[in-house]
């Protein structure tokens, strides 16, 4: 991959995010941008340092002995946590944003709605047996 389209990818998913959260309050469109920061800050910062050579990947280590080892190990981790991190809140975001995890408010509404409407409401009796 070259670390152009590594730059695009991160803001083309910045941008896709706050389109989608732009007119969005609550917990779903902060959740959403902030993961929507974390891979644009991954994809757009980290990723492309790690293929122009600034950064040195942990797989490298016999090719460079010279470098410092806590500080390609402490890159890598901002990496995981940037990338694992992003795509986890990312699409944690998204699923709150669709309405994936109804809340138990809305479950309440659901169940207590048919009562309040004075309809006549019997559940079946649960089979025996089996």
């Amino acid at each position: 991959m070259r670390p152009v389209f590594l730059i695009v990818m991160g803001l083309a998913l910045l941008l896709v995010a706050w389109r989608l959260t732009r007119h969005a309050t609550g917990w779903p469109a902060r959740v959403l941008m902030s993961g929507a920061l974390l891979l644009a800050l991954g994809y757009s910062v980290i990723l492309p340092l790690y293929y122009a050579g600034v950064l040195v990947p942990l797989e490298h280590l016999v090719l460079h002995p010279h470098a410092a080892v806590d500080t390609m190990l402490a890159w890598h981790v901002v990496k995981l946590l940037a990338m694992n991190g992003g795509w986890l809140l990312f699409g944690l975001g998204l699923a709150l944003q669709v309405g994936l995890f109804p809340s138990l408010a809305s479950r309440l509404e659901r169940k207590e709605a048919p009562a309040l409407s004075g309809a006549a409401h019997r559940e079946a009796p649960a089979p025996h047996g089996v």
